[in-house]
């Protein structure tokens, strides 16, 4: 009996992968002078550099999704308002940035603006690209009213941990609510029925909504993700499309 052979279908070649594949011929040809070689080695460093920032955006949108609205836990009490600490957003962003393969530091330099300093953060992404954030920070240690309210050492801590909160925040394009997710949606927000989607379903096809659109302006990527009690608002926003028509 023939034995059965399992044909197994070769990988399609990369961009990088030839581009190896060339500059390996050309390493071995005497007759190739290093000029030539050395364009297609700074070649190759272009294309990987031009995946690894392609993945690190990938990796990026795909982190900044998993994000919800983060609660405020402090209050200014100056301006009167409530703000994310810098360890409440690390609690939540960590686990998330970590995740999709993504380290953050920071480190300080000169800004050209007087009595700032310049925070920075480096964004780095496991396939090798990275990037850096800054923020330029008032260091004089004056108050609301113009008068010295910190020394010189407490007022540049000051910048430097108002910088870092900033720029986490920034980085991920975080909201800051009065609802308490943890920068996740809520386990237990009842979703719309399988009748209200398909109520919504023929209303959508009815007034000729794009669907791509309206799903991005939704946020949503399937009728069934859309929260119950918002069901009432979006049946009169497409009511209201159908009016309009």
């Amino acid at each position: 009996m023939a034995k059965s052979t399992q044909v197994v279908a070769a990988e399609p070649p990369t961009e990088s992968g030839n581009v190896l594949q060339i500059i390996s011929r050309a390493a071995a040809d005497p007759s190739v002078d290093i000029e030539k070689l050395e364009r297609l080695l700074a070649m190759q460093e272009r294309i990987v550099a031009k995946h690894a920032e392609s993945d690190f955006n990938a990796a990026l949108n795909a982190a900044q999704t998993e994000i919800g609205t983060i609660s405020a836990d402090a209050e200014n009490s100056q301006t009167r308002s409530r703000y994310a600490t810098y360890a409440k957003l690390d609690k939540v962003l960590r686990p998330i940035y970590t995740r999709h393969g993504f380290s953050l530091s920071f480190d300080e330099t000169d800004s050209p603006k007087p009595d700032h300093i310049r925070v920075l953060a480096i964004l780095a992404h496991r396939g090798g690209h990275s990037h850096t954030y800054q923020k330029d920070m008032p260091a004089d240690g004056k108050g609301a009213k113009g008068g010295d309210v910190m020394t010189k050492t407490h007022a540049a801590g000051a910048a430097a941990s108002y910088g870092m909160r900033y720029l986490l925040k920034g980085i991920f394009n975080v909201a800051i609510g009065e609802e308490d997710t943890d920068g996740n949606e809520p386990r237990d927000e009842p979703r719309i029925s399988e009748d209200q989607a398909a109520t919504l379903q023929a209303l959508m096809e009815e007034v000729g909504a794009d669907k791509a659109r309206f799903f991005a302006y939704l946020k949503i990527g399937a009728l069934k993700e859309i929260h119950a009690r918002n069901y009432s608002s979006i049946v009169k926003l497409l009511e209201s499309k159908r009016r309009r028509a």
